[in-house]
């Protein structure tokens, strides 16, 4: 059981990197790094709020790598609210266009890796509880 959880930790953290990655870049320049023309002033205050809010998910995220075989409520909201800005991601898809390789990468993320993480946590958490059995 060590090894799925030790496999499990470090997926986490691999996956985490992206978040605080990017966040901190976009806190700091803006989305002038993303090569498109500067937005309002309105515009760039939400985007930079909104990646504070994505640094935070990334930080709480790597909050679980320890112990996260007793992360699972935690870990579930962290992938919920991921999930939740898939969809909206999606949403935004389906009604403007394809964004960027990069949204796109971002996409992938959200609603195929996140979710896929959830659930192996889950399981490696069920293992961790189920008694062992010794013969």
């Amino acid at each position: 059981m060590n090894g799925r959880r030790r496999a499990l930790q470090i997926a986490v953290a691999l996956a985490s990197l992206v978040p605080l990655s990017v966040a901190t870049l976009s806190l700091m320049r803006g989305p002038g790094w993303l090569g498109q023309p500067l937005p309002s002033t309105d515009l760039d205050s939400h985007f930079r709020y909104l990646s504070g809010v994505f640094l935070a998910l990334g930080i709480g995220f790597v909050t679980c790598i320890p112990n996260i075989e007793r992360k699972g409520a935690r870990f579930r909201l962290l992938g919920a609210m991921v999930v939740a800005g898939g969809v909206g991601r999606a949403w935004s898809l389906a009604q403007i266009g394809a964004p960027s390789t990069g949204h796109v990468a971002g996409l992938v993320m959200e609603l195929g890796v996140v979710p896929a993480l959830t659930l192996w946590q889950a399981v490696v958490a069920a293992r961790c509880r189920a008694p062992t059995t010794t013969g």
